[in-house]
Order: structure tokens, then sequence, then C-alpha cells
């Protein structure tokens, strides 16, 4: 089951953010990073700018310590930047390998925009506590589910519906306190009613006691 997450990272420590914050700069987009040793990235960027900028402009950034001007492609400049990361942004980064980049990642003043896709919803979910351990914000602008396992491989018995129910409110926060989401988004998400989800997220919930902590298990308990 792969999960494609598109989402807005918000934080003043993430790389090259001070680019988009250059008077000259419109619009900045990275197709490509490649990390490097002793908390260095490389980031090729494309700019969209109102006037030229140079090696020079974009060296006199604190965390920018290599600038390579490579040319020009579909109306903006391209540089290959060498950044120095905050050393809590790149623990954030190491702690999720089971992640890739889909689409150029668009910074902004306001952070990163990412499309990302994961092997499933726990390495999505370690990939937002990760973040936001590190005080880097995670808002999900939009996830789904490429495909979906059958029934044969939903874990604890659970149908195919009741697995994908769980891990949407997973993902989304609902079992996290306060909750991040409500029954009824959940509900339109899944496109069905709130009366069914909860229904659904009641079958699943019992299943997965049942199946972890079943009567089983309570009589082995009682006769210790």
């Amino acid at each position: 089951m792969t999960i494609t997450a598109e989402v807005h990272l918000r934080s003043s420590l993430l790389p090259l953010v001070s680019v988009a914050e250059l008077e000259q700069a419109n619009e900045v987009q990275c197709p490509h990073v490649l990390g490097l040793d002793q908390g260095l990235q490389m980031f090729v960027v494309e700019i969209d700018s109102n006037q030229p900028l140079s090696e020079e402009d974009l060296l006199a950034l604190d965390e920018v310590i290599e600038a390579t001007e490579l040319g020009n492609a579909r109306g903006k400049e391209v540089f290959k930047l060498t950044a120095v990361l905050r050393e809590s942004v790149a623990e954030a980064f190491e702690d999720t390998p089971d992640a890739g980049l889909v689409d150029a990642i668009r910074i902004t003043t306001e952070g990163w925009y990412e499309q990302k896709v994961f092997k499933d919803y726990p390495a999505f979910k370690t990939f937002q506590t990760s973040c936001e351990e590190q005080d880097i914000s995670v808002e999900i602008l939009s996830i789904t589910q490429d495909s979906s396992p059958s029934e044969e491989s939903a874990p604890y018995g659970l149908t195919e519906r009741q697995y994908e129910a769980l891990s949407l409110a997973l993902s989304r926060g609902y079992y996290e306190q306060p909750r991040q989401t409500t029954a009824r988004e959940l509900a339109d998400e899944l496109d069905i009613s709130q009366p069914s989800l909860s229904d659904l997220l009641n079958r699943a919930e019992r299943q997965l006691i049942s199946a972890t902590v079943g009567p089983q298990t309570r009589l082995e308990v009682l006769s210790q």
C-alpha cells in the first residue's frame, strides 16, 4: 500500500526559505535534493526572478556556502546550491528514509510545499512525527492511498475498508489529544455518511481489541 501526501512544512529553519525572501525572487522550486556529509545538502533550484540573480547574491545568504549558476530552463534561472542544514532539520530528514519526493519542492517565505510518496501509513506517520519533534509543522494538504490492501493482507483480521478507515483516522490525527480532525471530515474523505464512518471505526477497533487482547488473553491473565 503506497501513500502519496501533499504537505506544507513550516519552519524558519528550513533550508533556502531565505532564497524565497530575496526581493528579486518571485518563485523558487527545487526539483533535486542530494544529501551530503557533515550536515550539508545540495539543492538544484529554479528561480523565477524579476531581475537577474547572481552567485554572489546567493552566497550572501548565511546558510549557502556554495553557489553555481547552471543556466536557464523554462524561463527560470537554475543554480546548484550547497547549504548548511540546521541540526534539528538534519535530524528530521535523517529519520524519514521510507519516503521519496514526487515533484519539485515549492519553496516560499512560509516554508516548503512537498508531494511525497511513502511505502505505507506508518512511514508517513514517522515522517510527520519526526518533523514535529523538531518544531517543523506539517500541514496535510491532501493524502491518497494509491493501492489498497486486500482483505487477506490486512492485519489482525481487519477488512480492507476497516483498515483504510483506521489508517486514514490515524494519519489525520483523529486519535490524538486534542483531535486534529472530526468524524465528519473523515467521512467526507471516504465518501460515506458520518454514522457509517463511526460504525466502521467501532467495528475496526473491536476487531483490533479482540485480535490483540481477546478472551483468551483475558483468561490467561485471570488464571495467573
